[in-house]
This record gives structure tokens, sequence and C-alpha cells, in this order.
């Protein structure tokens, strides 16, 4: 199951052409007034939270495929889950925007309708009010080629693990070859984040980070943090970074453990070597070179040699005499 968003349009009217093509699935023609018409964005081709995204190609194989599809709850195929239905259906392509892997971001969006009558009241208040936003797709897609070798999943698979990290690229699947285009749900959650419905105006975009800084601020302040897949890459190189710096803090703290040791016993401290490895757990680093400074002292004075007392002279003494042995 892929995932969209429903879209609100500036200009909700419905034209002569809509509803021509809406009342070739009524058994009576309606009017303007009843009938209830949104805009609603079902996939695209960026990478989405299972890391799968579809191709281009993809995407226009699936505007002619959804045409006529109705939409339910929760991809559950009951006939009175039916809400709305899909009368028109195209691809375009949003200028100056890019999807996570650099390329042209393209998305799959779809005009639908639904009666204006007394079950459908709550329904159109939800998505008018943006509580009913998000959907998701049912399709039948023959390929999913792996990013990292290209190879086809289910023919021949490859052992690349979806959201993994292989030479620093992120691992995702593209899927290829739509050749049925089920159904689309209202969601909770969809896959793919920019599905469901949208504003063509006044929207205020989904959050993007500018710099680690930022990924680590919204972490640090208990945000919910969803993130691309430059965004992952650029968090997997940082926590790679401060896994090297901790290992050479590891090195330098088990060295400077075993230099404090060593004065210790040199400084003659009385302590064993027992009690100050269990003692030395508890300390920082600067705690531990103040230990190692103090204790230098201490051995550099207990091996300093002790200052020889002066002799005295010896001065002759009045009336030697010489003598004989």
């Amino acid at each position: 199951m892929r995932s969209g968003e429903i879209i609100k349009a500036k200009n909700t009217a419905v034209t002569p052409q809509e509803l021509e093509l809406i009342n070739s699935y009524t058994r009576r023609p309606f009017t303007e007034d009843e009938v209830y018409v949104f805009t609603v964005v079902l996939c695209d081709n960026d990478v989405d939270r299972d890391f799968e995204r579809f191709t281009v190609e993809a995407l226009f194989q699936m505007e002619k495929l959804f045409v006529g599809r109705t939409g339910i709850y929760d991809h559950s195929p009951r006939a009175n889950n039916q809400t709305a239905r899909i009368f028109n259906c195209a691809v375009e392509a949003v200028q100056g925007r890019k999807t996570a892997t650099g390329d042209d971001y393209f998305r799959l969006v779809a005009r639908a309708y639904m009666p204006r009558c007394k079950s459908t009241e709550d329904v159109i208040m939800q998505i008018e009010s943006g509580i009913r936003k998000e959907v998701s797709v049912g399709i039948s897609a023959s390929r999913s080629v792996c990013s990292v070798c290209g190879g086809e999943r289910h023919s021949a698979p490859c052992g690349h693990i979806k959201g993994q990290v292989y030479n620093g690229e992120v691992c995702y699947f593209e899927l290829c070859d739509v050749s049925d285009a089920y159904e689309w749900s209202f969601v909770a959650v969809p896959a793919q984040r920019e599905a469901g419905v949208i504003k063509s105006f006044g929207n205020t975009p989904k959050k993007e980070f500018g710099n680690m800084e930022e990924i680590m601020k919204s972490l640090s302040q208990g945000e919910s943090v969803t993130l691309c897949v430059s965004d992952a890459k650029r968090l997997y190189e940082h926590i790679t970074g401060l896994e090297k710096r901790a290992m050479a803090g590891d090195e330098y703290r088990k060295e400077l453990e075993g230099e404090v040791l060593r004065l210790s016993a040199l400084a003659q401290t009385g302590i064993s070597g027992d009690t100050m490895a269990s003692a030395m757990k508890g300390l920082s680093l600067a705690q531990l070179r103040e230990f190692a400074s103090a204790y230098k002292k201490k051995a550099e004075e207990a091996f300093m040699p002790q200052t020889k007392a002066p002799q005295k002279s010896c001065t002759s003494v009045a009336g030697n005499k010489e003598f004989r042995i």
C-alpha cells in the first residue's frame, strides 16, 4: 500500500467539463450543488517512510489506472466503506522541487467527488477542517528494484535491506511496472509523506532540516522527527563520526587510567591497585588528569636523592707531634 494526501484547491468550483466527467459515473445527472469535489495527491516519486518510491514511469502508468477508482477507509474492501470516486487523474511536475535523491519531483494528482447528503456531511467537514487528510493507495507493481545494486527484489533477491546504509547511501527500492490500481483509502499515517489532501495556496511546507544542529535540536526537544534520505544520510555520518571520536576517547581514558595506577604505586600512596582501579571508574577525564599530576609530584618527591650533610673540615691541633708506627 502506497500513500498520498488530499489537497485543497484555491478554486473549489466544479467546471462544466468536470461535471460531465462526474456524471459519466452517476445514474442521473447531478448538478454542481449536489457534489463535493476535492483534489488528492495519491503518491509521488520521492522516497517514502517504507524506503520505497515510484519511478516517474510508474506514476504515468497509474495516471490511467486510478481513474474511476473508489476511495475507502483503511483499505477495508467493504461496500459501506466507499466514500468517494476519482473522475480525473494526472501526473504533475512541481517546478523547483527535488526529491531526496536529487531528482525532479513529480506527483500523481487526482480529482475526486462525493455526493452532498446527510451521510457525507461529517466526512466533508473532516476534509474541510484538515482532520481527514492523509490517503494511501493500493497498487500492484511487478518489479521492485534495489537502489544499491539494481537487483530485482522478487526474482533475484540481492540481500540489501531497505533503510540500511551501504557505503554512505541509504538503501531504498523503486517500484516499477504498475499493472493495477485497486483503490485509495483515507488513513491515519500514510507511507508517503506528501500523500493526501493538500492546498494549492498558503501551505505550510513540511519541515526540512538545513543542518545536523537542527536535527539534534529537534531530537533534544522531544519532537517527532521524520527524516528524508538526505537527512538520514547526514545523521548516519554524524553518528559514525561520534563513534570514531568515542573510540579515540576510550583509548585515551585507558592510557590515562594506566598512568594513574603506575604513578599511584610509585608515589607509595598505600592504596591497592584494585581499589584505585575501582575508584577511577567514577572519575571524569579532568579528575583523572588531576590525580595523575598530583601522584607524579609525589613520586618525584619520593625518589628525589637526599642532600648530604656538609663535612666538617679538619683543623690542625696545636701541639701535634710527629710519631712513628
